[in-house]
């Protein structure tokens, strides 16, 4: 799949200089160590009608939704949250396929090397994206909900039949999660989700024109935003971190985040704290569900202590 997307993009690469008229040149594809899915990216060059030369990046396809929101967010009183798109469409050589060709940002992505300033200025963007994308109207329809009393259910039976070494205590608090899912869920479905979200929020797609520690954080890969509450954003950021909790003694994505939005103006609820916790207990308590993919017995043992440990906060008891 990956060579095919290559071979691909190569093929369609006279139509894309073709839609780029012509400034595009020096085009190379690639597959970084970091990305996922199966789009073809390319490096190349941009040239300017002043003759100048801007390092640029081409994903072919993309989502549609992805180049929307590039275009959507390129007005800013500063730097755009998102990278300078320069070229984009929905069809390339005959196919219906979106495609992009965006600045190359210079340092990142963050999570190729730890600094705990990361979470701070990802969590900075992520409020500025809400910030500057909230001029478009939420379709409640959008709004994602989750099947969670099943993943839960579906997690027991997962842990029935691989059996881990931490069984016991994964059957526990399963067991304890089931008994009050109905409230859980209810008080989770009760958020505010009149704003849009990254949706795919880590430090891969995180990156910075400045430096790799300091600058404000450029976000890229748009292809899962949507309507919803800023502690999905928050909580999925922290749980990349529940396998390291060293590294959240220093660095805690949700009280940033918090502080991030409150900083330019935007609302967080009194109740913030305990939203966050539930949204926790569901992530922590889905991660056998998701075995095949999540069951790295170091992420899967931080899964079973931030269930734990949520539970405990939340003083939910069988």
């Amino acid at each position: 799949m990956k060579s095919d997307s290559r071979s691909l993009a190569a093929s369609l690469l006279p139509h894309l200089l073709h839609a780029c008229d012509d400034r595009l040149h020096d085009v190379i594809w690639f597959k970084a160590d970091w990305q996922r899915g199966g789009a073809a990216t390319g490096r190349g060059h941009w040239i300017e009608p002043d003759g100048s030369s801007i390092e640029v990046i081409i994903k072919v396809p993309v989502r549609p939704r992805e180049l929307t929101w590039l275009q959507r967010l390129q007005e800013s009183a500063s730097a755009p949250v998102v990278p300078l798109l320069l070229a984009g469409g929905t069809t390339l050589g005959g196919y219906d396929l979106a495609w992009i060709v965006i600045e190359r940002i210079p340092f990142g992505p963050l999570g190729m090397r730890w600094h705990k300033d990361h979470i701070r200025r990802t969590s900075e963007a992520a409020a500025r994206f809400t910030r500057e994308s909230a001029a478009w109207p939420i379709v409640r329809s959008d709004v994602r909900q989750e099947d969670w009393a099943d993943m839960i259910r579906r997690s027991r039976e997962s842990i029935r039949i691989n059996e881990p070494s931490d069984q016991p205590s994964w059957s526990n608090g399963l067991k304890t999660l089931a008994h009050g899912i109905d409230d859980l869920v209810d008080r989770w479905r009760d958020r505010a989700t009149n704003h849009w979200i990254h949706g795919d929020l880590h430090l891969a797609n995180a990156l910075s024109r400045q430096a790799m520690q300091s600058g404000p954080v450029t976000l890229i890969d748009l292809a899962e935003v949507r309507p919803g509450h800023w502690l999905e954003d928050a909580v999925f950021l922290e749980r990349q971190l529940w396998a390291m909790p060293d590294r959240l003694v220093s660095s805690k994505p949700v009280k940033a985040m918090a502080t991030a939005r409150r900083s330019i103006g935007l609302p967080v609820e009194k109740n913030w704290q305990d939203l966050a916790m539930i949204r926790r207990a569901l992530l922590a308590g889905t991660a056998p569900f998701f075995m095949r993919s999540e069951g790295h017995p170091r992420f899967f043992k931080a899964c079973l202590r931030e269930l734990e440990r949520s539970l405990k906060a939340l003083k939910l008891k069988r």
